[in-house]
């Protein structure tokens, strides 16, 4: 299996290397990135190319990874698409309204199984978990969740290209879709109206460390692309803490809330329905069901999980390259989520920043009704 990337970063370099493991068979035959910062994951011998399009007539590979920055990830999978090639692109796919709906239109003609998409939490044990017992709890009556990562995360994203709602769309895209994406599969629906707030409060300059012990930490995630060196100091035009509130076309609820300066991390879930309740954690590892009688339907224990596997996305991305390379060879039909779950929690994410910076509630019913136009859920 022939396979080609645009980009070579951490995690660009962290899944292939996945994917080479699970499919022995992978030869890595080209990349385009003009800083190959993490290249040798998958070998300093892959050829390297000066152009996309003719890394693709060239190779005529089998799989072609996006991993680029977020911004250049529609001109990328343009170029795939029109090579005919299977594409499997980071989240988020696109960062603009219009980028996604002049994909919609592009998937609508080429099919939307060309591409594939690393909204990883999908996979995770959690989910499938979850998946199991859902349908016991009844019709989702409403949910609270969050996504609080660590200073030293926080950091990086204030330090790295990320920071820059130009080239990565935003914290809440960049960062949450995946949390977004799942909630949309919990209440099997799509945000209606959605509010927020949000600004920056703790990568400021009041705030900067005063001890090296800090400013290690604030130094331990490394960024290479168009990075800086201080957090507190930075260009960057993202937050680092927003709240929403989203409403679903069921009629259930959502309260989710970020932060990038969380010493305890966790990535906390709690979904209530009309017949029981589920909570769990990423994080801290643990799933418990309960129906309203007291009834435990599930209790599940994730902290034992093997280190290799558990040390990524809290053993996600090893199940994510597994189902991906089962659904490449022709052994399942498809995967937990697709590349219009996809789209759907970025719209939903674009909007919450609208919300944010406008201080307006915003209704997603004209951009449903545009998008869906498109006809990609058949």
């Amino acid at each position: 299996m022939k396979v080609v990337t645009s980009g070579i970063g951490l995690r660009a370099g962290h899944v292939l290397s996945i994917l080479r493991d699970a499919i022995p068979e992978v030869e890595f035959v080209g990349y385009y990135d003009p800083q190959p910062t993490f290249l040798h994951m998958i070998g300093e011998d892959t050829p390297r190319f000066d152009d996309v399009a003719q890394m693709l007539a060239d190779t005529q590979p089998d799989l072609f990874f996006v991993g680029s920055p977020n911004s250049f990830h529609l001109d990328h999978i343009k170029l795939g698409l029109a090579a005919g090639v299977r594409i499997f692109t980071e989240k988020p796919v696109v960062t603009t309204k219009e980028d996604t709906m002049e994909l919609a239109a592009l998937l609508a003609k080429h099919g939307t199984d060309q591409v594939m998409v690393g909204l990883v939490l999908r996979y995770s044990q959690h989910m499938v978990d979850l998946r199991a017992v859902l349908d016991r709890l009844g019709p989702i009556v409403s949910l609270e969740a969050n996504e609080h990562i660590g200073p030293y995360h926080g950091a990086f994203f204030m330090r790295d290209w990320r920071r820059m709602i130009k080239w990565s769309g935003g914290f809440m895209l960049e960062k949450c879709c995946h949390d977004i994406d799942i909630y949309n599969m919990v209440t099997g629906a799509r945000p209606n109206r959605v509010a927020s707030f949000g600004g920056r409060k703790s990568f400021v300059p009041e705030f900067a460390p005063t001890s090296n012990t800090e400013n290690e930490i604030m130094h331990r995630k490394p960024s290479v692309w168009e990075s800086i060196d201080d957090p507190f100091r930075s260009d960057g035009d993202i937050i680092d803490y927003q709240t929403a509130i989203l409403h679903y076309d069921t009629g259930a609820s959502l309260a989710f809330h970020t932060n990038l300066n969380v010493p305890d991390e966790h990535r906390r879930f709690c979904v209530m329905g009309a017949l029981g309740m589920a909570e769990g954690d990423f994080v801290r590892g643990y799933l418990r069901a309960t129906l309203r009688d007291g009834t435990v339907i599930a209790d599940h224990d994730y902290t034992q999980m093997d280190g290799a596997r558990a040390s990524a996305h809290y053993g996600a991305d090893h199940m994510m390259v597994d189902d991906i390379a089962a659904f490449l060879r022709g052994e399942v039909g498809s995967l937990p989520v697709g590349v219009v779950d996809a789209l759907e929690a970025g719209l939903a994410a674009m909007a919450l920043d609208q919300a944010r910076i406008t201080g307006t509630m915003i209704d997603l019913t004209d951009t449903w009704a545009e998008f869906d136009s498109y006809g990609l859920r058949g």
